[in-house]
Parts: C-alpha cells; structure tokens; sequence
C-alpha cells in the first residue's frame, strides 16, 4: 500500500507505504527503519529552495508485527506537518507542484544500515520488499468549478489507453469520488465499458479525433488527484484548463504522456 501524495492545505495529510522486511534471522535483525524527506522545488515563482535531507523519525522494529508469511511488516507514515517541520522550511518556501522525496534506512542490530544508495534485489542477504525512495506529489485543496478537458487522437478512432480495445480514462479522484473522462472508441472497452456515463461527465461523443469534457469539481472538496493510464499506441494528447479558463496541463505531443499521476494543481483561494 502505498499513499504518495501530500496536501499542502492539511498539515495532517500523510505519505504511508507498507513495507515487509526479510534477514538471515527471519527479521530477527531488524533494529530500526530511519524516514527522511527532502524537498525538490519544481516551482520557480517562489524562487527556488532544495533544503538538505532531513530526518522526519525513527520506527523502531517492535512497531513491526508479523506479516502474512511470519516476517515483520509494518506501514510507515509521516505527515505533510512532519515533514516540512522535519526541513525546518516556511510555507514560501513550497507550493503545490514540488516534490517531497521520502527516503527509507534500514538499520541492522550488526552495524549495517541499507538505504537508496545499495539498493537491489538483494542485499548482501537482506531483502526489503519495498523500494528504499518514494516521490509523493505535493497538492493543494482544489478551486471548486468546473474544468474543461480537450481531447485528441491522432488516427481518429477514439482513446485506445492501458490496452487495444479502449481502455481506462483519465481518472480523477475527489475525496471519495472517483470520475473517468476518455473519448469513446468504436472497440469498445476493455474493461467493459471504462468511462462513466456520459452524465457525469465521461465518455465523450467524438468524431474520433477530438472531444471535450467537463469535470466539475464540488466547493468543499479537500482533494483531487488526477490519473493518465497509459497509451498504448502513442496516438493521444490532452489539455486541462481551470475554471477560469486558464490553461493548467498540457500532455504535450501525441504519445509523450506517461501513465500515472498528473501534476494538475489549482489551489483553492
């Protein structure tokens, strides 16, 4: 399990990951996992600022319990308040597009300590299923109205996405809601029709090249989080503008966006 995303609006929101260690001694080695975070600025209209690495705390292995298979797991957490507390840095110095970076250390009752820099498969007897650095988007309580999603296909036979036949659409999850926006294909979906109701918003009656949608995102909503699944044959590009009008995501040329989170942040004033 992995929540890697933090909102700057809410000192309480958390980056958590679940992580299992595995050691010679069935984890009898464990003494302790170190997370720290770093901050890496991609905003520059509040100048530009990369505090060092800081330790936000320590989780010492009797917080583990035992996994499915008897090895010590556990899921490690550090709030968006720990984390800028642990940098020492000021609301100015951050917005909502940066990058918090969360660095695990695995600590050995032997001396040894396992972090990013020797990560593997294997290391030197000790597995760690989990990686060793997480990238957790930092966002924003959203500006509530409506934005508009443009919508392009290059061979003109709708969106074909995370597989041949249509696919998934971009998804967009707000608190417990989830809506899904894609251009229809003639194929059909592959997960038996993807995109929501036209109603609410989804699959877009197009002439298979280009459609519009609307995603009306509610006043009082804490957070948005928008999802590409991926293009399976490099043929789709996209816009997203906010209420305004403004134009805030540009996918770029056709095939260039990748699957995963998108970096669309407009934050409530």
């Amino acid at each position: 399990m992995i929540n890697a995303s933090l909102n700057s609006s809410d000192p309480s929101s958390t980056f958590a990951v679940t992580v299992e260690e595995q050691d010679e001694l069935d984890g009898d080695l464990m003494e302790s996992v170190d997370i720290y975070v770093s901050l890496r600025d991609l905003t520059s209209d509040n100048g530009t600022s990369d505090p060092n690495r800081s330790l936000v705390k320590t989780v010492s292995a009797s917080e583990f319990s035992d996994g499915p298979v008897g090895l010590p797991r556990a899921t490690l957490t550090a709030t968006f308040g720990e984390a800028v507390s642990a940098m020492g840095i000021t609301e100015n110095e951050y917005t909502a597009g940066d990058v918090f970076i969360f660095e695990l250390v695995l600590n050995l009752t032997d001396g040894r300590s396992l972090g990013p820099e020797s990560s593997s498969g294997v290391l030197t007897g000790v597995f760690f299923q989990a990686p060793f650095q997480y990238n957790a988007l930092l966002t924003c309580s959203p500006e509530p109205g409506d934005y508009t999603v443009r919508m392009f296909d290059s061979y003109g036979d709708g969106w074909q996405t995370d597989c041949g036949n249509g696919g998934s659409g971009i998804t967009i999850v707000l608190d417990s809601t989830t809506l899904e926006v894609g251009l229809c294909s003639p194929y059909g979906g592959c997960n038996d029709g993807a995109f929501l109701d036209e109603s609410q918003g989804g699959c877009t009656p197009n002439d298979g090249y280009e459609g519009v949608a609307t995603v009306t995102i509610p006043e009082g909503t804490v957070s948005a989080e928008w999802n590409f699944p991926g293009d399976n044959y490099g043929e789709i590009r996209f816009e997203v503008y906010a209420p305004d009008g403004s134009l805030v995501y540009d996918s770029g040329d056709f095939g260039e966006q990748a699957s995963g989170l998108l970096p669309i942040t407009v934050c409530a004033q």
